[in-house]
């Protein structure tokens, strides 16, 4: 049986996932070659930019050292990650943006009841909630990549506008924008110009759960901080937004790059209608340089975002 399934790499061909930023290739064939002979380690960068992605794949010569592997690497805490171990799935477009934006979540809701609440739609790859630094309570948002594209279409079908036990307001499910796709400028723009005409619906209250009022806002480094930097994280200017911009559409464009402590849309005091820029603050120097690398000149709806690190003024 060994030999027939030799040339079938589904018994050997590891995914990794949550690696930390500055693990190398070389590392991380390193760190798998400790279980068994590996015929290839990959690591998976930005085709631009060049940064890791936080996963890749490890591909071993005897199925018994992958599973060994699984048993003995997944949850491995590296850095400040756990690593995530199964066998890869081949790649095909069936699994491509397979990855939900969850918003309007009860604030009480655990990664743990999110994933319960998806499960039933197929395999979870991974899933994160958002929460804020300051209270540690979750922000209401979330996201969760699937196995395949079409258990995320079911989940959209069946828990878009669905309303959680407990809670009184229905929840958003929709495909999560990725920043890394020129293609997606577009449903990005859909978005950004359909969340301005809904007014009065569940769609402009989740907006406003989304809403600082300035006296929370920490004005970075007003204390003079080195540029940007701050004990509560790095804070990123983001200039030339539409009019109607909000909250929402900062966090679903940072979120997927890693841990965000609060986003700030600044906006006119008569008219409610962004100024034109918004503040984002996120807690890894390497993530938000990744934030910044990947949306520093985005197209969003008509507009060419500026994204930069926020510098204090007079202080150099």
């Amino acid at each position: 049986i060994e030999q027939m399934m030799e040339d079938d790499d589904s018994r050997t061909n590891l995914i990794v996932n949550y690696l930390p930023q500055s693990m190398s290739q070389d590392e991380l064939r390193s760190l798998f070659s400790s279980v068994g002979d590996v015929e290839s380690a990959k690591l998976i960068r930005d085709k631009v930019a060049g940064h890791s992605l936080g996963y890749g794949f490890v591909n071993f010569v005897n199925p018994s050292d992958a599973e060994r592997a699984i048993s003995t690497l997944n949850g491995l805490r590296l850095q400040s990650k756990t690593i995530k171990v199964s066998f890869a799935r081949p790649s095909s477009d069936m699994i491509k943006d397979a990855n939900l934006y969850i918003s309007g979540l009860p604030r009480t809701l655990s990664q743990q009841d999110l994933e319960d609440m998806f499960t039933r739609f197929g395999h979870i790859i991974n899933s994160r909630v958002l929460v804020d630094q300051a209270s540690g309570l979750s922000r209401g948002v979330a996201f969760i990549r699937f196995d395949k594209r079409s258990e995320a279409e079911d989940a959209v079908k069946h828990l878009n506008g669905h309303t959680p036990p407990g809670s009184s307001e229905p929840i958003t499910v929709k495909f999560a924008a990725n920043p890394n796709q020129a293609r997606n400028s577009q449903m990005m723009s859909q978005m950004y110009h359909g969340q301005s005409r809904r007014f009065g619906g569940p769609v402009h209250h989740q907006a406003q759960r989304f809403r600082f009022s300035p006296m929370s806002v920490d004005h970075m480094g007003s204390g003079g901080g080195v540029s940007g930097n701050s004990s509560s994280g790095w804070c990123i200017f983001i200039y030339n937004l539409g009019q109607d911009a909000d909250e929402a559409i900062l966090w679903q464009m940072f979120g997927p790059f890693g841990a965000v402590v609060n986003v700030k849309v600044i906006r006119d005091f008569n008219t409610n209608k962004c100024k034109g820029f918004g503040f984002v603050t996120m807690t890894n120097y390497e993530e938000a340089a990744m934030a910044i690398h990947s949306l520093n000149g985005y197209r969003l709806g008509d507009k060419v975002l500026q994204v930069s690190f926020k510098t204090s003024k007079g202080h150099k």
